[in-house]
C-alpha cells in the first residue's frame, strides 16, 4: 500500500483571489512505513505573499524569486503522487490550490483525483475528538508526537510531522520492541516450574454488548482509515 503524505503553503487563503502555491512538501508511506523517497519544492507564485500568510510560513517574496514556477515541477509531482492516496489534513484547501495550478497549465492536466485518491485526516480527527481541537500541534500534543522544530509552518517538516499523527491514529504502535528473553534462561525458568494436583479451570469473562460494539467501532475506523486493510477483519477465528 503506497500513500503520500502532502501539505502545501501558499500566498494567501483563496484561489479566487490570485492566491497560488509557494511550497510542496510530502513524504512517501509503504505499507505505513516511511521510505526515503520525498517531493519538496518551493515555488515562484509571479505574486506577492500576504502579510498574514507570511506571519504563518515565514516565506518571503524575496526567497522564491530565484525557484522554479509550479509548471517546471509539475510533471515530477504528478509522478510522484500517481497511483497513490494522498493523505492531507484539511484536504479540501490544498487539493483546491493543486488543482487551480493544474487549471492554469490547462484542461488537459485535469485534478488531482484524476491520479489518486484522497484521505483527510481532519474529519478523522474530529470523529475520534469530537469537541476539541483538532489542528495538526493539538493532536501532535495528544499522540506524543515531537514538533518542538515547528515554529513556523513549512511544508515538508508538516508532511512528516502528520505521517507520524496518521500513523497513531490509524493503528497506534507499529513495531513492538519487545526484550528478547535468551533461551537458556526460557529453559532453566520452565524447569523451575512444577504443577501438584489438578488444575482448576480457567474462568472466562464475556465481552458485553456494550464492549463488543465498541471493539467493532475501532475496527471500522481502523479498516476506512487503511483503505480495508484492518488485518483483524482477516484473521481466521
Amino acid at each position: 500500500m503506497r500513500q503520500i503524505v502532502l501539505d502545501t503553503e501558499t500566498t494567501g487563503l483563496d484561489t479566487a483571489q490570485g492566491h497560488r502555491i509557494i511550497e510542496i512538501g510530502a513524504r512517501e508511506l509503504v505499507n505505513r512505513q516511511l521510505t526515503e523517497r520525498r517531493f519538496h519544492e518551493y515555488l515562484q507564485p509571479d505574486r506577492d505573499i500576504e502579510a498574514g500568510s507570511q506571519q504563518v510560513h515565514g516565506i518571503t517574496t524575496a526567497f522564491l524569486q530565484d525557484k522554479p514556477r509550479f509548471a517546471d515541477v509539475a510533471e515530477d509531482f504528478i509522478e510522484f503522487i500517481k497511483d497513490a492516496e494522498l493523505i492531507i489534513h484539511n484536504a479540501p484547501f490544498d487539493v483546491g490550490f493543486l488543482d487551480h495550478e493544474l487549471r492554469l497549465l490547462g484542461s488537459e492536466w485535469g485534478k488531482v483525483t484524476d491520479y489518486c485518491t484522497i484521505f483527510d485526516t481532519l474529519p478523522l480527527a474530529r470523529t475520534r475528538h469530537p469537541g476539541q481541537r483538532n489542528n495538526l500541534d493539538a493532536l501532535c500534543k495528544r499522540y506524543n508526537v515531537d514538533n518542538s522544530g515547528r515554529d513556523l509552518h513549512g511544508a515538508l517538516l508538516d508532511a512528516e510531522i502528520l505521517a507520524e499523527v496518521y500513523l497513531a491514529m490509524t493503528g497506534g504502535q507499529t513495531s513492538l520492541n519487545l526484550e528478547i528473553v535468551p533461551a537458556q534462561v526460557v529453559g532453566t525458568w520452565l524447569e523451575s516450574i512444577t504443577v501438584e494436583g489438578k488444575r482448576p479451570s480457567f474462568r472466562v469473562i464475556r465481552a458485553t454488548a456494550e464492549e463488543l460494539a465498541e471493539h467493532n467501532a475501532r475496527l471500522d475506523a481502523i479498516d476506512q482509515a487503511s483503505g480495508g486493510q484492518c488485518v483483524w477483519r482477516h484473521l481466521d477465528v
